[in-house]
Parts: C-alpha cells; sequence; structure tokens
C-alpha cells in the first residue's frame, strides 16, 4: 500500500482492516509521524490487547486517532476554544491535545486519568482507516487507541517493514499491518496539555514535536509552559525512551572525538559516530564508522528512527552522536535523543 489515496484494492484492505479494529483486534497503519498500533478506543479488551503486545504498564496512556470530521465533544468534556484554535491551525497533523476526558469513554485509554490525548493524522490511510471504522460505530465516532508500533521504551517505527520485524510473534491473524510507504516527520506528535485551563493551568507543552512551540505561541499568543509536576502523563514522557539496543551517547563534538580515541587501541570493537561534518582520516580513528547526518532538523528527524534500526543491526559496540545544536528548531530532536541516551546512563 503506497502512502498516497488507497486504490480500489487498498479500499478493500481498509474495509478489513476497519472490520479488524471492530472485532476487537490489532492494526498497525502508518502516520505521518510514525507507524500506530490501533485497537477500538471504546473497547477496554481491546486496548489491553495493544498494551500487552508492547508491554506497556497499564498506566501510560495512548493517543487516540479520529478523523477530521470527527466530534471532538463526544471524547472531551470540554473543548476550550484554545483547543478549537490549536485544531483548525494545525489539524490535520502531528499535534495531540489533551483534554477533559468525556465520562462515557474508558480510562484505559488514559492509563486511569481523567484526561484523554486526542489527535487527526494527516496521512491519507490514517484517516480512510478512521473514516471507514467510524462508518461501522453506533455513534459514527470511530477513534482508534494507537501509541507507536514497537515494544514499549524502544525505537519507533516509521516502515511497515519495522513493525512487522518488532512483533515478530504475532502473526497476520493477530496483528494486520497496513503499508503506507516511509513516514514523512518521523517523530511522534507535540503533545500539548489543555486540559487544567479551568484551573488556571496551560497550555503546558508535554512533548516536542514537528510543531513548534513558537507556533503554539503564535496561535494562541501566549507560549506553552514546560511541565509541571501535576501535568497529565502522556507518551513518551518518560526519562528513557526511544531507546535502541545499542549504548547511545550524546556528545559535543570537543568531547566526541576524544571519547571515540579512548575507545580505540589493538583490536577496539567498531564504534558508529554521526557527526554533521565527518573529520580528516585519523589513523587513531580508523575503529570508527563515520555517519554525516542532516543539517536541517525535520529532515534529521524523519531519518532518525530508521538510522537507529539500522545501525542496531550492524554489530558496533556503541553509538555516539554529536549533539544537536540547542536552539529551538532543534528541540524535538534534541528530546527524542536524550531520552534515547538517558537509556544507557
Amino acid at each position: 500500500m503506497s502512502g498516497g489515496l488507497p486504490s480500489s484494492d487498498m479500499g478493500l484492505l481498509l474495509a478489513r482492516a476497519a472490520q479488524r479494529l471492530a472485532a476487537g483486534g490489532l492494526v498497525a497503519f502508518p502516520t505521518e509521524t510514525v507507524y500506530g498500533l490501533g485497537a477500538d478506543a471504546e473497547n477496554p479488551e481491546a486496548i489491553a490487547r495493544i498494551y500487552a503486545a508492547k508491554g506497556r504498564p497499564a498506566n501510560h496512556p495512548v493517543i487516540v486517532h479520529v478523523a477530521p470530521e470527527a466530534d471532538i465533544g463526544y471524547w472531551a468534556r470540554s473543548v476550550p476554544a484554545e483547543a478549537r484554535a490549536l485544531m483548525q491551525a494545525f489539524w490535520p497533523g502531528p499535534l495531540t491535545l489533551i483534554l477533559p476526558r468525556a465520562r462515557h469513554i474508558p480510562a484505559a485509554v488514559s492509563g486511569g486519568q481523567d484526561s484523554v490525548g486526542l489527535r487527526c493524522p494527516s496521512h491519507p490511510i490514517a484517516q480512510a482507516l478512521l473514516r471507514e471504522f467510524a462508518r461501522l460505530k453506533p455513534h459514527g465516532q470511530g477513534g482508534v487507541a494507537a501509541p507507536s508500533a514497537n515494544k514499549f521504551g524502544q525505537v519507533s517505527p516509521t516502515h511497515a517493514s519495522h513493525v512487522r520485524s518488532e512483533f515478530p510473534e504475532l502473526s497476520e491473524a493477530d496483528l494486520m499491518v497496513l503499508e503506507g510507504g516511509p513516514a514523512q516527520v518521523g517523530i511522534e506528535s507535540t503533545i500539548v496539555d489543555l486540559s487544567r485551563l479551568d484551573q488556571g493551568v496551560g497550555p503546558v507543552l508535554l512533548r516536542p514535536g514537528h510543531v513548534s512551540a513558537a507556533q503554539i505561541a503564535a496561535v494562541l499568543g501566549i507560549e506553552p509552559a514546560r511541565p509541571d509536576a501535576a501535568a497529565p502523563q502522556v507518551s513518551g514522557s518518560l526519562k528513557a525512551h526511544y531507546a535502541p539496543r545499542t549504548p547511545l551517547s550524546v556528545l559535543p563534538l570537543a568531547q566526541l572525538l576524544p571519547a571515540l580515541a579512548e575507545a580505540g587501541g589493538g583490536g577496539a570493537p567498531r564504534v558508529a559516530a554521526v557527526v554533521f561534518n565527518a573529520p580528516a582520516h585519523d589513523a587513531a580513528l580508523a575503529h570508527v564508522d563515520w555517519l554525516v547526518c542532516a543539517a536541517d532538523p525535520d529532515a534529521y528527524a524523519r531519518e532518525l528512527y530508521a538510522l537507529l534500526r539500522r545501525l542496531d543491526q550492524q554489530g558496533y559496540s556503541r553509538l555516539l552522536f554529536e549533539q544537536p545544536p540547542r536552539t529551538p528548531a532543534w528541540q524535538a530532536v534534541n528530546d527524542r535523543l536524550g531520552r534515547a541516551a538517558a537509556a544507557f546512563r
């Protein structure tokens, strides 16, 4: 299945996928951010299958994906003007809003919290699936709960092949995977908390992503605050997350080069260094494989997870990444790299 609008044959696949969701099964599907592991957001047993497949803690919430025409008031007790403004500006797209959860929406999607994360993806196949699924639901509000389609804490998938390799224990009968080409954003959505506006709190940026804090501020007229102790727990908020299996460090170039030299010596194991400019040949660094990364933050983000998965399969003893610029444009990339490296500290 390509990333374009589905053909008639793909329409049949989408109908099968929607029926799988309606029956309480799992469907992995493409979004513009990463591939999601989806289940009926109103079926606690189906949601439990997501948690079991991922090995995800039950108190860690998932995001509900909805079609562009969905009634957000069905999912949220209240939809403030700030949420409407952000939806108008960035939906469909890579922005998740945290709102007060409607009473009839299962607490399972929120890890037991009183809030719910909602997103309208822009990928045409995701939208087609959501619309097809909504047709099968009594109220026409077919939301799909879908965290990233990977084992909990591991690198998110940006290709359908990543999903299949992540869950070799699941057969086609257990998990249907829709093809949709490579993810165009490549990292998870921005998450903004608007669930506590009636308490005088918010907006709060809980997870940076493709939609920047500056873009949010331009719409709302206020810079989103940093997470506070009382903020809702959300996907990807753990200190260590998005981690490959190979030990990873992120260092400024001035520290990275000495660290690489110290890792050398006779018979030194291979090390991969991801840098913005490869240095001149140095015999002391003969054990290092240099990879030059994109200088643009959007291009870097698009390739990051696929690169981590590829390096994980090549037998390196360590992965060393040059620290990207600490500027607002690189906030989301630095967030993901920092959490990946935290797993090895």
